[in-house]
């Protein structure tokens, strides 16, 4: 739908047929005589001042002024409504990028793929559902850092998350230090409305924080914490003396990270696999669902520089018109 931002504006084309009355009501004034004239008016360049202008430039210049005033009464095309959701949460992704997230203990498409890799795959459709919510990006190792403030914008989230790689913080655990940094970023944000999602594959290793010292401070800041383990628990490994039968995840801290979903209001997942990683997500989405009730509002185009730019053009041919009708009279008196 077309509209005008300013129609009052459309007034002002008005103004050449005021300018014109005006100086018809005018009393002449009698210009002094010229003895020299009848020979001066045939000089280049000069012309009778009382030659009135061709009908085509006053054509052009009116066509200029009226496209001056629509772009100066500011055409714009609105858009249907559109709905414009509210954050349901401000939900901040920590995701364990030590060195130990290289192993390949998961199955993507027949494949054996790395810890990381089956995180991004998950995390992808996540990222992309939480339409509702302000999300952010923490990843940590031996320091913990926020790779993505809270911002709506999960397109970017996302593509970040999907170029996180091993080892880019550190190569020990610091977990009790990614939750501090987490509550940090999150109790400026409302009440019952701060979520953290943490994933790891180990124990906490490094870091000034302890992770039960940390959760206390969260539980006390009001931000609610899932905790995932992820790995598998069983393995075939070949070696020098052949196949043998490990578990790649004996280093999983599965009780501490109980203790931290327990005592922060939120819940400890395990994910051996990556169904498991997907359901665990999923089953997160239902315990925190969006909300997307929010203003109304129409997208609005501005138009504007069309018409200023048809204004332009008209003006810019006239003066070239003009240019190209003196040519002739310029040659033939040289």
């Amino acid at each position: 739908m077309l509209s005008l931002a300013y129609p009052w504006m459309l007034l002002l084309t008005l103004l050449p047929l005021l300018i014109r009355r005006f100086r018809r009501q005018q009393p002449p004034v009698e210009a002094p005589v010229i003895p020299v004239a009848h020979w001066l008016h045939n000089l280049p360049g000069v012309g009778r001042s009382g030659d009135a202008s061709p009908l085509w430039q006053k054509l052009l210049l009116l066509l200029a002024w009226i496209a001056l005033v629509i772009a100066l009464a500011r055409p714009q095309q609105v858009g249907e409504v559109v709905q414009m959701p509210v954050t349901g949460r401000d939900l901040l992704l920590a995701v364990d990028i030590s060195p130990s997230m290289e192993e390949q203990d998961m199955v993507l498409n027949q494949q054996g793929v790395t810890r990381l890799a089956a995180v991004k795959s998950v995390l992808r459709t996540f990222i992309a559902q939480r339409k509702g919510d302000r999300l952010g990006l923490l990843l940590f190792g031996t320091q913990p850092y926020i790779q993505a403030p809270l911002s709506f914008d999960r397109k970017t989230i996302g593509v970040l998350m999907q170029e996180a790689d091993i080892g880019m913080a550190g190569r020990a655990t610091a977990i009790g230090d990614a939750i501090g940094l987490a509550v940090k970023r999150l109790r400026d944000r409302p009440q019952d409305q701060r979520v953290v999602i943490l994933l790891t594959d180990g124990a906490n290793t490094a870091g000034e924080v302890t992770p039960d010292k940390a959760a206390d401070i969260a539980k006390a800041a009001g931000v609610r914490i899932y905790t995932i383990g992820i790995g598998a628990e069983s393995m075939i490994k070949q070696g020098f003396l052949g196949s043998r039968r490990v578990n790649p995840s004996r280093d999983l801290d599965e009780s501490l990270l109980k203790r931290i979903a327990s005592n922060t209001g939120g819940d400890y997942f395990r994910a051996r696999s990556l169904p498991e990683l997907q359901s665990v997500y999923e089953t997160i989405n239902r315990l925190e669902p969006t909300e997307l009730k929010g203003k109304r509002y129409r997208p609005v185009t501005e138009l504007y520089v069309w018409p200023a730019g048809l204004a332009v053009a008209l003006w810019l041919l006239l003066q070239l018109l003009k240019w190209q009708s003196l040519r002739p009279r310029e040659t033939a008196d040289v």
